[in-house]
C-alpha cells in the first residue's frame, strides 16, 4: 500500500536540496508523510540524496500523487514559476499549502498563480545547505496558525527561522541575509588580497582570511550575537585593530558601503517583484 504523499518539493537545485537534506536530518520526512521531489533534470547530488533517503524523484506529478498533497514547497527560479503553477493548479487541492522560496515573487503574484490556496513567501540563504541558514517568511492573515507552524517547521530544519508580518520586510531580509553570504565571502576575499599585497603567501593569506571569518562568525553566534560588543573587546585603544577601524568606520568606509549595498539589494528585490 502506498503511503499518503503529503509533501512535494518542486525543484532540487541547491536550495531545494538543502531544504530536503534538513528535513531528512530532522526526521521531518517521516513525520510529514511521503516526500516526492519533482525535477525534470535532477543533478547527481539530488539523485544520490534520493537513493540514500529512499525518496522518489519524478519529472512531473501524477494526479493521484498531487490529489493527496498537503504542502508544496516551490524551489524554482522565478522566471519558470508561471509554467510550474499552470501545471500544479490543475491537480493539487485548494487546501494545499504553497511555500515559495523564489526570490522576488510577491504574495500577490503567487496568488495570481495559485489562487486562494494558503500561501507562504520565504527567503532562506545558502548556509541552509549546512544547517546554518537564516530564513524569514511572511504569510497573509488568511493563512491559519497550523499552516504557519508547518511552514516554520519545514523552513526551520535548515537553521534559524523567523516570521515577519509585513511583506515589504522580505525585500530587506533578502538584502541582509539572502544576499548576505556573498558579502561575507567578499570580505574574506578582500582580506586575503590585502594580506597578499602586504607580502603574505597567497595560500596562507587565503587560509588566514577564511578561518578568521569562520571563527569570528562562530564566536559571534556562541556569544549571543552582539557584534558591537565583540568588536569593542578586540579593539584596544591605540592598537592595531583601532588603526584598522579608523579606516573601516570612517567617512565612506565599510559601514557606509554596507548601508548602500543593502539598500541597493533591497531595491532590486522590490524591482524583481514588480517585474515578475
Amino acid at each position: 500500500m502506498i503511503r499518503k504523499p503529503r509533501l512535494a518539493l518542486i525543484g532540487a537545485g541547491n536550495m531545494g536540496l538543502a531544504l530536503a537534506s534538513g528535513w531528512a536530518e530532522h526526521g521531518l520526512i517521516d513525520q510529514q508523510g511521503w516526500l516526492v521531489i519533482v525535477d525534470p533534470a535532477p543533478s547527481e547530488a539530488a539523485q544520490d540524496f534520493a537513493v540514500q533517503n529512499k525518496i522518489t524523484i519524478v519529472s512531473e506529478l501524477d494526479k493521484d500523487q498531487a490529489s493527496l498533497l498537503e504542502t508544496v514547497v516551490l524551489a524554482v527560479k522565478p522566471q519558470i514559476m508561471a509554467g510550474v503553477a499552470e501545471e500544479l493548479t490543475q491537480i493539487i487541492p485548494q487546501t494545499t499549502l504553497i511555500i515559495s522560496v523564489a526570490a522576488g515573487l510577491t504574495l500577490n503574484r503567487l496568488r495570481n498563480y495559485y489562487g486562494d490556496r494558503p500561501l507562504v513567501r520565504a527567503m532562506p540563504n545558502t548556509p541552509a545547505a549546512i544547517g546554518r541558514g537564516a530564513t524569514a517568511f511572511v504569510a497573509p492573515s488568511s493563512v491559519d496558525e497550523e499552516a504557519c507552524t508547518r511552514a516554520n517547521t519545514l523552513l526551520g530544519a535548515t537553521g534559524m527561522v523567523e516570521r515577519v508580518f509585513e511583506e515589504r520586510a522580505i525585500d530587506t531580509v533578502t538584502a541582509v541575509s539572502g544576499s548576505g553570504p556573498a558579502y561575507v565571502f567578499l570580505l574574506a576575499e578582500a582580506m586575503a588580497a590585502a594580506g597578499v599585497a602586504e607580502g603574505l603567501d597567497p595560500e596562507l593569506a587565503r587560509k588566514l582570511a577564511c578561518e578568521t571569518v569562520a571563527g569570528a562568525g562562530e564566536l559571534l553566534r556562541q556569544r549571543g550575537c552582539d557584534p558591537a560588543q565583540l568588536r569593542a573587546e578586540v579593539t584596544s585603544p591605540g592598537g592595531t585593530t583601532a588603526a584598522a577601524m579608523d579606516v573601516l568606520m570612517g567617512s565612506g568606509g565599510f559601514a557606509e558601503m554596507m548601508r548602500r549595498a543593502v539598500n541597493s539589494a533591497a531595491r532590486r528585490s522590490n524591482q524583481l517583484g514588480a517585474q515578475s
